[in-house]
């Protein structure tokens, strides 16, 4: 990441260069609090690891809660946004679905991104645009297991029993208990037991998963 020095914002800093500036700060901000955990983080901690004074902080973003909003909010949307990119890019809706419970799994207890949303989600009841971020965070989620399980079930590749949006509801449950548990460093929970695990209420619902994979490596 570039640094920021005090002297950039001298005079009016030009629309893109400020555009480029609060994208480094949130990164900055990304990075610190997976350092020093979102309750204990300062604007002190965001500007040494920006490379600016505080003053010059306050340049761009009013105060901590204003840069800790963006934060989230670009945490999120880069999660799912590579998680939908990676499902994209899958032919079955079997791999599709594989994808998705992989790659919203945690990598483990210290995928830093995954445990500072989960901080994010502890800040939900303090500020109306957090709750609205969690809210966005939760409905893509389930848009991604609602597509993945509709769009399958129509082509007839799967055949979901049940209600299809009370099963993508459940797979975001599984999704977010699991990876509460494995950045919590929970020794019982581990990244392939959870996969594990969400991949055979997969087939308990009539996606066959599995089977699939085991086609795949004939």
């Amino acid at each position: 990441m570039s640094q920021i020095t005090s002297a950039s914002v001298n005079g009016m800093a030009r629309p893109n260069t400020q555009k480029q500036r609060r994208s480094e700060l949130i990164e900055a901000t990304l990075q610190a609090g997976s350092a020093h955990g979102l309750r204990s983080l300062s604007l002190t901690d965001v500007a040494k690891r920006a490379g600016l004074t505080r003053g010059a902080l306050l340049y761009y973003f009013d105060d901590l809660d204003s840069l800790l909003v963006e934060a989230h909010r670009a945490g999120t949307e880069r999660y799912c946004d590579l998680r939908d990119e990676a499902v994209a890019a899958q032919s079955s809706y079997a791999a599709k679905l594989r994808t998705a419970i992989d790659a919203g799994l945690p990598s483990g207890p210290d995928d830093t991104l995954m445990r500072l949303l989960y901080e994010f989600d502890f800040m939900t009841g303090t500020s109306a645009l957090h709750d609205e971020l969690v809210q966005k965070m939760y409905l893509r989620q389930f848009a991604t297991y609602r597509a993945i399980l509709g769009d399958g079930h129509a082509a007839g590749e799967f055949t979901v029993r049940g209600d299809i949006d009370q099963a993508a509801m459940n797979l975001v449950a599984l999704e977010d208990a699991y990876g509460l548990h494995i950045v919590g460093g929970n020794s019982l929970i581990t990244v392939d037991a959870a996969r594990t695990a969400m991949l055979g209420f997969c087939e308990q619902i009539g996606c066959g998963v599995t089977e699939d994979a085991a086609a795949e490596r004939d």
